[in-house]
């Protein structure tokens, strides 16, 4: 212990970043110390390292020099796609190993079930520091299937402070993960071979994974990798890997043919739809402009396992560009549904599966979606509830966020692909949570129409909507029709979802209006129009010169 004390605090002092280091040797979160020995982490293989986690309980504080909760030989790398390239402060993968750095072994980490597998999340671009975890905690009170444990932590890597991370449980089967059957190689027959499988959809670059691309192709002809994420691919029989394949395969020929919903030979036959629910509902909730396309993952069990061996959705993962986080693609406002994005971006090289338009298209599912949302707002979706447990977050990391930004000065600064950028950390937090707000309740209206019952003649608060001229200097004419008479609230916001006008308008009979809207913001930018009823609403873009 005490060679290990006498280590710390002489790397510490001697660290180009020696400051931050030394700042770090006391705080509120727990402390992770790595020590590569003057090894480079690189993206793979994993490197041999020392790991130090200094746990003392909670409402204790810890010290890099207290007795240390896990010592433990490591093998680490550079974890994820975008990020490893784009940004400075790297997120990483590790794996337990025993002393001679040989074996993996299982242990629990932060008061976490045992496992050899973790991730260290760097939270780089989302500013806010709470994205991940607040979609990771709404998940797990929404839906009773496994969401991914974690703890926020300091990092010391090699002597210099690293920053706030999240470690997080990695996806894995295992009886406290994805608990389902740990198939053989051997098991290429019978019941053995129907599972468990973990499938994924997401960019296959530096994946160790066998893959095949879904007849069903995007919206200009491109590829939709699924991949067999486990078992790896040293570990997968031909068998396995061709009866995987088949299965998803028949998943969605039925799910795109004419007898979709058959009760016995329709989708319901392969998947469980309730976990569908919760994922859609989820990735709805935080617009995660990543969601359906990438970073999906998928599993299946044995047939004998019953509804487990049927496709259930999840787990969850990576939420960093949600909650209006990104510059592209409509994800910074609020207005809008995630699973349209093949239409907004129809040209993106990772496209949305067709699953998610056609499960709407099942009134019976859509209907579940609608009223499981309408319940969660009374009580997980409330947004005052959300609004505090964010305000609770951001005080756990008062301390230890001030290191992180000093150590990474991204507040003020744009980081790929902020849509905002606050100038101070409360900034930031302020604005998620007006997103949250404002997304909520344009999903309160938008939800309406989900497996309402398709009408003979077209609804009463159907209307058309224009916007002119656009785009403009001064003031604009909003032209809309109505088939009969409603009630219409019209609502100007800015790109980040702050309501700018609103103006009620009772009362209004069929055929043609228009309104001019004066005193319009007269800084340049992209502005939104909303005109709704209370079950219809449409939106368009406002570009103000």
């Amino acid at each position: 212990m005490r060679r290990y004390c006498l280590w710390l605090l002489f790397s510490l002092s001697g660290s180009s970043m020696g400051a931050y280091a030394q700042a770090v040797l006391s705080s509120d979160l727990p402390i992770v110390v790595i020590d590569t020995d003057g090894r480079t982490i690189v993206n793979e293989p994993k490197v041999t390292a020392t790991l130090h986690i200094i746990d003392n309980g909670s409402g204790k504080r810890n010290t890099a020099t207290d007795r240390p909760a896990l010592t433990s030989t490591i093998g680490i790398e550079i974890r994820g796609a975008s990020s490893q390239a784009l940004f400075p402060k790297k997120s990483y993968g590790f794996e337990l190993r025993d002393s001679l750095g040989i074996s993996s072994v299982n242990a629990s980490v932060l008061g976490m079930p045992a496992e050899s597998d973790w991730v260290l999340n760097a939270t780089y671009n989302d500013k806010t520091l709470i994205r991940e975890t607040l979609t990771y905690d709404l998940n797990r009170a929404m839906s009773p299937y496994y969401t991914p444990r974690y703890r926020y932590c300091e990092v010391v890597l090699n002597g210099s402070y690293a920053g706030i991370y999240i470690l997080f449980e990695k996806i894995k089967r295992n009886k406290n993960r994805v608990n389902i059957t740990s198939i053989k190689k051997t098991d290429i027959t019978g019941d053995a071979l129907t599972g468990g499988y973990i499938f994924k959809i997401d960019k296959t670059e530096g994946s160790l994974s066998r893959s095949w691309d879904s007849p069903y192709r995007g919206t200009r002809g491109q590829a939709i990798p699924i991949q067999i994420d486990r078992p790896k691919p040293e570990d997968l029989a031909e068998e396995q890997f061709q009866y995987a394949r088949k299965y998803i395969t028949d998943f969605e020929k039925a799910l795109s043919g004419a007898a979709f919903e058959d009760s016995l030979t329709g989708y319901r036959n392969y998947i469980n739809d309730d976990s569908f629910v919760d994922y859609m509902l989820m990735t709805e909730v935080c617009k995660n402009v990543d969601g359906y396309r990438l970073s999906t993952f998928f599993y299946k069990d044995r047939d004998s396992k019953g509804a487990a061996g049927k496709i259930t959705i999840g787990p969850i993962w990576d939420y960093n560009l949600a909650y209006g986080n990104a510059d592209y693609c409509s994800a910074n406002t609020f207005l809008g549904w995630a699973f349209d994005f093949p239409r907004i971006c129809p040209t993106d090289g990772f496209q949305t599966p067709f699953w998610w338009d056609r499960l709407l298209t099942d009134r019976a599912f859509a209907s579940k979606v609608r009223v499981k949302y309408q319940s969660l707002r009374q009580t997980v979706l409330k947004t005052e509830r959300i609004q505090a447990h964010i305000d609770s977050v951001a005080s756990v990391l008062t301390e230890a966020r001030i290191r992180n930004f000093q150590r990474w000065p991204v507040l003020g600064q744009y980081v790929w692909p902020n849509s905002y950028v606050g100038k101070t950390y409360q900034d930031e937090v302020t604005y998620l949570k007006a997103w949250i707000k404002n997304r909520l309740e344009w999903m309160d209206t938008a939800v309406l129409p989900f497996g309402a019952p398709v009408l003979a003649s077209e609804p009463i608060d159907s209307f058309e909507l224009v916007v002119s001229p656009n785009p403009s200097a001064g003031d604009v004419a909003v032209r809309y029709q109505l088939t009969q008479g409603a009630d219409l609230h019209l609502n100007i916001t800015d790109a980040t979802g702050r309501l700018l006008q609103s103006l009620a308008l009772p009362g209004q009979p069929a055929g043609k209006h228009q309104r001019i809207i004066p005193n319009l913001p007269a800084t340049p930018g992209i502005y939104y129009v909303l005109l709704k009823t209370e079950t219809t609403s449409v939106s368009r873009k406002l570009i103000r010169q």
